[in-house]
């Protein structure tokens, strides 16, 4: 029985009732929550802290944070201080970092030149590494450099922040890197099964290249869920809200799972970014109800337990559920018992 469950937080839900939430989930057993930082909405730190001061058992990750918002050295220096805060669960630290590199249009609008993901991406991942050794680190790349610096911790705990490093993927590349280079991966959602089983195809082959064992790799992925045993057919329409949102904005995201470039084409024109409820209503009509079960899990408790059992079967270690519909708790007790 797979018995590992998280959940994914973005700005979906009033703050309290997150927290609510979060304290629900770590009652009924859930093992992590992982917090959204994608758009210029909620910042994960802030809410990532507040749980960890809420909880005692749960572990939080970032689900992601862009590398071009804060320097290496700030990133550990702010993971190292929620270590501290958040302490240990079964010997293990209650913080993950994910890292990402972020999106367009958001970038660019903000003055981001997002040259060379891959590379910037490394530069990171290897430069925070070394600093959560809380040895003096050396590192010029092309995009980071650190001069004979440490995290400077005076009166605190001094030893290691064994903090598990992942990268928010989705493009072959990226897999790889993921892979070859870090603890775990956090894939994508609003993909489909087939594309899961490719993904980890890549992470596994990055793996190898690097003579790691692909089975160390931590392979969670994000998943929306639009459960409602009440009314199927407002959690299949808020499922379609969501689609025609990641058809306009992500379209390398749908592409990879086999969304037609007439569906796409249909979307983008009715959508721009940022778009309004109205805009999205009017999109998600457009959509046919066997892409959104295609890509997330939808409809009553039955059929999106159903779904997240395809996604555990082709690799997934945690899904980390996103529930969409206004009722958190139907998603926490529909997976509390595992599957």
């Amino acid at each position: 029985m797979h018995t590992r469950f998280a959940l994914y937080l973005q700005d979906k839900h009033n703050m309290q009732y997150e927290m609510e939430m979060v304290r629900y989930a770590d009652q009924r057993g859930f093992s992590e929550i992982w917090q959204a930082d994608t758009r210029l909405a909620r910042d994960c730190i802030v809410m990532m802290s507040a749980f960890l001061a809420n909880t005692r058992r749960l572990r939080f990750g970032s689900g992601v944070l862009p590398i071009w918002t804060r320097n290496p050295a700030v990133i550990a220096a702010t993971w190292s201080s929620m270590w501290e805060l958040g302490g240990k669960v079964d010997d293990r630290s209650r913080v993950m970092l994910g890292l990402g590199a972020w999106w367009e249009p958001i970038a660019s609008r903000v003055g981001v030149r997002r040259e060379r993901p891959l590379k910037a991406m490394r530069e990171h991942v290897e430069a925070i590494r070394q600093l959560f050794t809380m040895q003096e680190v050396t590192y010029h790349g092309d995009f980071v450099h650190l001069d004979k610096i440490r995290l400077d911790v005076a009166y605190g705990d001094i030893s290691p922040r064994d903090i598990p490093i992942y990268i928010g993927a989705t493009g072959e590349k990226m897999l790889e890197l993921s892979g070859e280079i870090c603890d775990g991966v956090v894939l994508n959602y609003v993909v489909s099964v087939d594309y899961i089983k490719r993904a980890i195809g890549f992470v596994h082959k990055g793996a190898e290249k690097a003579g790691r064992n692909p089975a160390e790799i931590d392979l969670p992925e994000l998943m929306v869920c639009c459960l409602s045993d009440e009314n199927p057919a407002a959690a299949m329409a808020e499922g379609k809200k969501l689609v025609a949102y990641y058809l306009a904005t992500e379209p390398h995201i749908m592409k990879a799972s086999g969304v037609s470039e007439e569906l796409l084409e249909k979307v983008q024109s009715i959508l721009t970014w940022p778009a309004r409820e109205e805009d999205y209503i009017r999109a998600a009509r457009e959509i046919p109800d066997e892409v959104v079960r295609r890509l997330m899990a939808v409809g009553t408790s039955a059929e999106c337990r159903a779904k997240v059992k395809e996604y555990i079967d082709a690799g997934v270690t945690c899904p980390i559920l996103f529930p969409m519909m206004p009722d958190i708790k139907p998603v926490i007790d529909a997976f509390a018992d595992g599957i």
